[in-house]
């Protein structure tokens, strides 16, 4: 729930406001005019990820009695995923440096670190989208084991697989076929969203049966 609210708040309410698509002056202009914002968008981006972790050990102890071997795959796509959204969280910073008053700064123009600002923006939904692979076949391989594990309904394992072809196909599609992915986009990733909003107050609310958990445990 931490990682849904984080996630929401960073984007909505931290950039949405401030990012200009397509337009780069008006962009920085409003990121000077709101620093501190776009700083709060970053740091709750990396407690998102830094919830990732527990969130992996917890879904991994769950499901290894289903697979071991194959909940251990799931745990790594998602390592993986939240290794490559950390780093490509440092582009959000290069904003905030071309809008500084350091002497090297005088080296650029106006309009170049305008430029290389947006570019630093783009770089960041671009590599958030490639981390999305990952977090894709992770989704698939987690919705096989909520499916065949009878102890979480066999629905939401169905809900996950789906949202991991969802996050699989939007990343591929910002990669191979950029002019159709504003089409797609956001409408292909609410199955995903439903998915793990389900899941969420599933584990939250209700959790798993313990008797079967046990019996596949032993």
């Amino acid at each position: 729930m931490l990682i849904i609210i984080a996630g929401i708040c960073s984007e909505l309410l931290a950039r949405k406001g401030i990012i200009v698509p397509g337009d780069a002056a008006a962009t920085l202009d409003r990121l000077v005019a709101s620093q501190s914002l776009w700083r709060i968008g970053i740091a709750l981006d990396l407690l998102m990820h830094v919830c990732d972790i527990p969130l992996m050990v917890i879904l991994y102890i769950l499901l290894r009695p289903v697979n071991k071997d194959l909940a251990l795959m799931e745990l790594f796509f998602k390592l993986a995923q939240t290794a490559i959204l950390v780093a490509t969280k440092l582009n959000l910073f290069t904003p905030l440096y071309l809008t500084g008053d350091a002497h090297y700064l005088s080296a650029f123009t106006i309009e170049q670190r305008q430029a290389l600002s947006y570019i630093s923006i783009i770089s960041d939904e671009h590599g958030f989208s490639v981390g999305l692979i990952f977090f894709g076949f992770g989704s698939l391989i987690l919705g096989y084991l909520v499916y065949k594990s009878g102890y979480l309904p066999r629905f939401i394992g169905i809900l996950m697989a789906i949202a991991g072809m969802c996050y699989i196909i939007n990343s591929f599609v910002l990669i191979l076929l950029p002019g159709i992915s504003a089409k797609l986009f956001p409408a292909i990733l609410l199955p995903s969203f439903m998915a793990e909003l389900i899941l969420c107050f599933r584990l939250l609310f209700k959790g798993v049966d313990i008797k079967k958990w046990q019996d596949h445990h032993a």
